[in-house]
């Protein structure tokens, strides 16, 4: 589902050139669970961008479900964003004038769906998350594993075939990053493809296979 060959970006600062991925080449099938790690400034955020069509390569290819994005052009790269693509960030991304609803929602009001269908999908999404009893709490009414269940309900309320998680659980005690690491091994049961960056490694022992990133290149693959 996913194939990468030989990706590049390189960054300007200044005059300077910057290369943050040299030439990284993997394949993900459609249902894995993967983790991409490495230490800070390895290139793992930029690859995640990548792979999210949150950014372009300055080189190599990338292809999504038999398309090719890295040569699309901005609009092309929305759709696919919000069609093909659940993100998860460390940061929750929650509007705060937004109910836990209205925030799910969003997705799907980027599409055009109708106001009963998408609430419809979205109090199913917080369902799946255990949040069915708070849909109409503003994100300063949950806790933070409250909120980053939302932002998995928003991910997800799209039924998209990819989800990306930056750092998911960096904000979050220990046991309530458990349960979230739950969660996405319930998504991953139900055939959705999960890519996570973490430098944590004890959340990286939930996924089935280890990318390792360093100085920019792909120094490990394994499965466990």
């Amino acid at each position: 589902m996913i194939k990468v060959e030989d990706l590049r970006k390189t960054y300007r600062a200044g005059l300077v050139e910057v290369p943050a991925l040299r030439g990284v080449s993997f394949e993900v099938e459609r249902g894995e669970y993967v983790a991409i790690v490495g230490p800070s400034g390895s290139g793992k955020s930029t690859l995640m961008h990548l792979l999210g069509c949150l950014d372009v390569p300055s080189g190599g290819r990338y292809m999504l479900d038999g398309v090719e994005v890295s040569t699309l052009g901005e609009d092309e790269l929305a759709r696919v964003r919000n069609r093909k693509i659940g993100f998860v960030f460390q940061g929750f991304h929650l509007l705060p004038r937004l109910t836990a609803l209205e925030n799910v929602e969003l997705p799907l009001v980027y599409r055009g769906v109708d106001a009963n269908t998408r609430r419809e999908k979205a109090v199913r999404a917080l369902e799946m998350v255990g949040l069915g009893a708070r849909v109409q709490h503003y994100p300063n009414e949950l806790s933070g594993g409250e909120q980053q269940r939302v932002a998995i309900a928003r991910a997800m309320v799209g039924e998209p075939i990819l989800l990306l998680a930056d750092e998911p659980t960096g904000n979050l005690d220990s046991r309530t990053g458990a349960e979230v690491l739950d969660l996405f091994q319930r998504i991953n049961d139900a055939g959705c493809t999960v890519v996570m960056v973490t430098h944590d490694m004890t959340a990286a022992s939930r996924a089935k296979r280890l990318l390792k990133i360093r100085d920019g290149v792909l120094e490990g693959d394994e499965r466990v």
